[in-house]
């Protein structure tokens, strides 16, 4: 497992694709930020099983967001 910046990526993007073909690639983005790359042929079938769409986290955060107000009202009204 290789862990560098966005910047060194960005910088130095064929090395690190070239590189993401044998093992992991961490690429840091800020402090809270970080992603994975790896070659699609290597994913486990357990990563893509785990894959969720943008949309599908934002759906969820809605749909928690939603049952949270309701609590508060629902706690509000007794």
């Amino acid at each position: 497992m290789v862990v560098i910046s966005s910047a060194e990526f960005r910088n130095n993007m064929k090395k690190y694709l070239d590189t993401a073909k044998h093992e992991r690639v961490i690429i840091q983005r800020g402090k809270n930020e970080s992603f994975v790359l790896i070659a699609q042929n290597n994913a486990q079938e357990g990563d893509l099983a785990r894959a969720i769409t943008v949309d599908d986290v934002i759906d969820r955060v809605r749909e928690g967001l939603n049952e949270m107000f309701a609590r508060k009202e629902a706690e509000r009204s007794a």
